[in-house]
């Protein structure tokens, strides 16, 4: 793990990815409107998924091995509940470093309650959906997620493998 972060903050510093600040739910809901704006069918994903984790600017970079990291909040039933926090390695071929966002679908109470125990993490056996116009009829759930992803910047060249481990934090209200 300290071989990671050593990477990712000489990536930091070579300007292959950006620092990522707190989260808010204006960023989450920007996001959000983005995702609609791609594709207007996004809009019943968000009003029929039971809860969903929305991570409006994740960094990736890599140079044989990767890494990523993001923050973000999580919504049961359109409510704001938790913040979750976004950590993936990588190895293999890849060459650079990027920015997305990226939004996690939970189909049910069961897929959503899987999440929040805070230690959920995906494997090879999820992949993500690029946002482009027609993106929601392509989604479907895994596992009871579904999970889609929208580039903001950067360029990465990437044949790799991983997986992704999320925290999460309930919010006190």
């Amino acid at each position: 793990m300290k071989t990671v972060v050593t990477l990712f903050a000489t990536l930091l510093l070579m300007g292959a990815v950006t620092p990522l600040a707190a989260q808010s739910d204006e960023d989450v809901q920007e996001v959000i409107q983005k995702f609609e704006e791609g594709d207007p069918g996004m809009q019943a994903w968000f009003k029929e998924a039971y809860g969903y984790a929305v991570f409006p600017s994740v960094g990736k970079g890599g140079i044989g091995i990767g890494g990523a990291h993001g923050k973000g909040l999580v919504y049961e039933q359109r409510t704001l509940v938790g913040k979750s926090t976004l950590t993936a390695v990588t190895v293999g071929f890849q060459l650079g470093g990027q920015a997305f966002s990226e939004v996690i679908f939970f189909k049910d109470k069961t897929a959503f309650d899987d999440f929040t125990r805070g230690n959920f993490e995906f494997g090879g056996q999820v992949s993500a959906v690029a946002l482009t116009a027609g993106a929601s009829a392509d989604l479907a759930y895994n596992g009871g997620v579904a999970v889609v992803t929208a580039t903001k910047g950067g360029l990465m060249y990437e044949a790799s493998v991983g997986g992704q481990k999320f925290s999460y934090e309930k919010i006190e209200g």
